[in-house]
């Protein structure tokens, strides 16, 4: 369910190099899963904004967004107190499949956006999620103190290594996939390992509802050679398409386009799938890793 709402701007500030968090006041009933995003009315101009949705709670909205052109440069000239019009409610968002124990959550740039509140929900539904962030400077890293005060490790890869690990999100991966390995080498760490995931309650079903895309992870949660056995990821399609080869198990990814309507009437952001023609902004922007054609 969609609608239009007039939010009001309650922050608006920086938070990284052309990054910034746009806090709004008002009705969120729409937003109903991690991953779905808003379409903002900037003030003089033309086409919406399309905004990934960082958080929400009643009443109150975070939305994260980088300067890429003359709409979000306005956007960062918006003051405290006035009114945007939003559309909200977009997309189909993340959702957790039967079976998920040890999820991993990648972000990229301005990708790093959906993962708090997914990260939120991860925990809230009994999984230890990992997460990595990947961006390209120090100075562009958002999102880390966020998610680390839920209690999760984060860790944070630089193109440049001004910090974290140097290199890509999927350096990353494979630093994490070597620690998990050296750690169930020790007899006492596969034990405390073993009993983390035992302990963790999965109904087997959807918490968030149906997700047509939905992957089995019944292979996947039998696969002990990497320290997740589900991927959730967003952020740039060439570092999705790596994610992907990387991961080696199911996943959801939500990929990026420009975006004109934002509710599937200009067709603008259609993608090819296995499934045919789908548009991100409707059926997307979460896909299943078995519909999408890498």
């Amino acid at each position: 369910m969609s609608s239009v709402q007039l939010l009001r701007v309650s922050e608006n500030r920086q938070i990284a190099r052309d990054t910034y968090f746009l806090e709004l006041a008002g009705d969120t009933s729409d937003l109903r899963r991690p991953g779905q995003f808003v379409n903002v009315a900037v003030p003089g101009f033309y086409l919406r904004r399309p905004l990934s949705v960082c958080s929400w709670k009643p009443g109150q909205l975070t939305l994260m967004y980088k300067v890429l052109g003359g709409g979000t440069d306005a956007l960062t000239r918006i003051s405290i107190g006035t009114e945007l019009s939003v559309l909200s409610g977009l997309g189909n968002g993340f959702s957790l499949p039967s079976g998920v124990r040890r999820p991993l959550i990648v972000g990229g740039g301005i990708g790093v956006a959906p993962m708090l509140a997914l990260s939120e929900f991860l925990i809230e539904e009994g999984t230890a999620p990992r997460v990595i962030l990947g961006f390209g400077s120090a100075n562009e890293v958002a999102l880390v103190e966020e998610i680390e005060a839920l209690g999760i490790s984060v860790t944070v890869a630089t193109v440049d290594g001004s910090k974290g690990v140097q290199g890509l999100v999927t350096d990353a991966m494979a630093q994490l996939r070597g620690d998990l390995a050296s750690s169930l080498s020790d007899p006492e760490e596969a034990v405390t390992h073993e009993l983390i995931t035992d302990q963790q309650d999965f109904s087997g079903e959807l918490s968030l509802g149906g997700y047509d895309g939905e992957a089995s992870t019944d292979s996947a949660s039998q696969d002990n050679s990497t320290p997740w056995d589900f991927v959730y990821a967003c952020g740039p399609t060439p570092m999705l398409r790596a994610v992907f080869a990387c991961a080696q198990v199911p996943g959801q990814y939500s990929m990026e386009e420009r975006m004109g309507c934002g509710f599937g009437a200009c067709m603008g952001c259609t993608l090819p799938t296995a499934g045919g023609l789908k548009r991100i902004c409707k059926e997307g922007p979460v896909f299943g890793s078995e519909v999408l054609v890498w």
